[in-house]
């Protein structure tokens, strides 16, 4: 792995494809710090958690994750929508943002969360 390891929050519906990527993100150093399948939820973890870097699903069985993605960017945490179909999901201010596209390609998922890294100037991990 290259780049820092960073403590990650998974926002995916489907439990095979959330185990997928914990593995991957796993064998990449990475920190799984939560791994979550509905909005509500993810929404506190993200306002509460010690977080670098999160990989939110767009749509979670017909609701999408953008009040989760509000949540990060006002807190200065990258995060990187997964979908199935592309960047043609993403509206208004989100229609930028970095997209991964399912089903994950490991070289892919590694150049997508260091750009997201990139992206919000490398929030560094400080131990206590």
């Amino acid at each position: 792995m290259t780049g820092q390891a960073k403590r990650v929050l998974i926002l995916e519906d489907e439990f095979l494809v959330a185990m997928l990527l914990e593995d991957l993100l796993l064998e990449m150093g990475h920190q799984v710090v939560g791994s979550l399948a509905q909005v509500g939820e993810a929404m506190t973890f993200a306002d509460q958690a010690d977080i670098d870097l999160a990989i939110l699903d767009i749509n979670l069985a017909g609701t999408k994750s953008f009040p989760v993605a509000e949540v990060l960017r006002r807190r200065g945490i990258p995060f990187v929508f997964a979908t199935g179909y592309g960047s043609d999901g993403l509206t208004g201010d989100f229609e930028n943002e970095l997209t991964l596209q399912k089903p994950y390609d490991p070289d892919e998922l590694m150049r997508t969360i260091e750009e997201a890294s990139a992206r919000a100037g490398h929030r560094q991990h400080i131990e206590p």
